[in-house]
């Protein structure tokens, strides 16, 4: 590996941190879900919003972080990204009652948001053409890594709090440890914030405020070739002149002409895709979705610990083919794959009954078991029947607290086949829609409007995000598992067509390249 390489590889490993900080901040929620319901006395919606507020404010960091950091740098940005990740995860840790949850989870909404935008816009600014695939993906590795951590962690303290250790006891692990869950993100925040003082600005940006030298400084420790940095200069340089012919001061409205119609049309569409598959639904409620198989909140746990292992293995495989068999491919593969996991979901849920057999419940007490009896023998063939059965019997406060315990002795399923169907689904999404994304938003835009544009389709995804993951709880608890995991696979199938018919393939080509064939007048 050659020296400007490894320089790249080490700024590129450093910005992409601001993805494994997202990663952990976003599914670190999935296992405290289970402990805040019980403890705030939280509602579905409730329960949907303490998940998705993150979400609802990175929307809006991703509409203002593309032209923030056009006016203040790249790197500007990411610095208080890292701030607002830091502040959110003590303030959660230390939060009270709900709304300061919420509250807290929304600030570091802003660092998710202008994190998602900056991190690969940087890397794609900084990477030569044929690594850029690979460069951005790093972004997406992080997240993956932040994810797995985030299961892993969860995992971890929650064991620990079964344990009788002292110092497990003095810090309150075991009374508090959803609290814990949250509070680790300060470790990672600090260390991000610090390490973006190595990185340079981007060479890019420094050519569109007119600082060519500083550019070319950064360019000589990206690129060994005097005349191929003189020629990427020119090639910016006319880029971000014909640019400002066209939109001196640019608008959300200059995203709507023509020229960008194609662009923005494929950003938009994948932007939206991304989401509508479900993939927040099985990050941030995996243990969740396992419990309703009847396994038990540890081995749920566990399984969700396995969900974030496949997409971090199927992510690097992403990233070792990206750069050779092209972005199109890949998303064909992976979209068609998630269509078929949702249906195979679908399939397994569809084929679960519920009856109470054994009395007393394991794990729920004599008196609430005793209110069951009266359902007692009785076939459910769908969750929604079950779940309203035992709360019409119990309660809603006790159905709450012990619905776990009554659904692991009542249904009869098949775990394997729903552990199958979500470790297929993330795999090909990691392989796919996770990482080509983000290289597409990347690649698409050009030079003089990037910043917005990637803001703008960020906001779709993320809006999109924010929804899916918001009524998550309640369509489980509404339609069931069978109907929410068909109209997943549904929208996938839409995907895949739109994807085989419109998608242009952008390997191997410089960002200046690709807006000669994509944006035309």
């Amino acid at each position: 590996m050659s020296k400007t390489t490894r320089f790249i590889v080490l700024i590129a490993s450093i910005v992409a941190l601001g993805g494994l900080l997202m990663g952990f901040d976003a599914s670190v929620i999935s296992g405290v879900v289970k402990f805040i319901e019980i403890e705030f006395n939280l509602t579905k919606l409730e329960l949907g919003w303490s998940v998705s507020s993150l979400t609802l404010t990175s929307t809006l960091a991703m509409l203002a972080a593309g032209p923030i950091s056009d006016k203040y740098g790249r790197r500007y940005t990411l610095k208080w990204a890292a701030m607002f990740f830091l502040v959110s995860a003590v303030l959660s840790a230390i939060a009270p009652n709900f709304i300061f949850l919420v509250f807290a989870r929304m600030l570091g909404g802003f660092g998710v948001g202008a994190a998602l935008i900056i991190a690969p816009m940087y890397i794609a600014e900084v990477s030569p053409a044929k690594l850029r695939g690979t460069m951005v993906s790093f972004n997406q590795l992080n997240i993956v890594v932040g994810i797995s951590l985030a299961f892993f962690t969860n995992y971890l303290i929650l064991s620990l709090g079964d344990s009788d250790a002292s110092w497990v006891e003095s810090l309150g692990i075991n009374k508090h440890n959803w609290r814990w869950m949250l509070g680790l993100e300060t470790i990672p925040a600090v260390f991000y914030f610090l390490a973006l003082f190595v990185v340079p600005r981007s060479p890019r940006w420094l050519l569109m405020h007119g600082k060519e030298q500083d550019a070319v400084r950064v360019f000589n420790k990206v690129n060994p070739d005097p005349e191929a940095i003189q020629r990427q200069i020119q090639a910016v340089k006319e880029s971000l002149s014909t640019g400002t012919e066209k939109v001196k001061h640019y608008s959300m409205k200059d995203l709507l002409r023509p020229a960008l119609a194609l662009v923005m049309t494929i950003g938009v569409v994948v932007g939206i895709l991304q989401q509508i598959t479900g993939i927040n639904s099985v990050f941030f409620y995996a243990p969740m979705i396992f419990e309703q198989t009847g396994i038990g909140t540890d081995a749920a746990f566990i399984q969700a610990i396995l969900v974030g292992l496949t997409n971090l293995v199927f992510t690097v495989l992403a990233m070792l083919t990206i750069d050779k068999l092209g972005r199109k491919p890949l998303l064909s593969i992976g979209v068609l794959g998630i269509a078929g996991s949702m249906f195979l979901l679908a399939y397994g849920f569809s084929q679960a009954r519920y009856e109470l057999k054994a009395f007393p419940v394991e794990g729920v007490p004599t008196e609430v078991s005793e209110k069951l009896e009266p359902i007692k023998g009785i076939v459910y063939d769908s969750d929604i029947a079950f779940k309203a059965a035992i709360q019409e019997q119990v309660g809603r406060g006790e159905a709450m607290v012990y619905e776990t315990n009554i659904i692991t002795a009542a249904i009869t399923a098949n775990p394997m086949l729903i552990l199958v169907g979500v470790l297929s689904f993330v795999a090909f999404f990691a392989m796919s829609l996770g990482p080509i994304m983000w290289v597409l938003f990347s690649e698409l835009f050009p030079n003089y409007i990037r910043g917005l544009a990637i803001s703008f389709v960020g906001f779709v995804n993320s809006m999109v995000s924010f929804t899916v993951q918001l009524v998550f709880p309640w369509e489980l608890n509404t339609i069931g598992n069978v109907w929410t995991f068909v109209i997943y696979g549904l929208f996938a199938l839409a995907g895949f067509i739109f994807v085989i018919k419109v998608l242009p393939e952008t390997k191997g080509k410089s960002l200046e390249e690709l807006e000669k064939q994509l944006v035309r007048d």
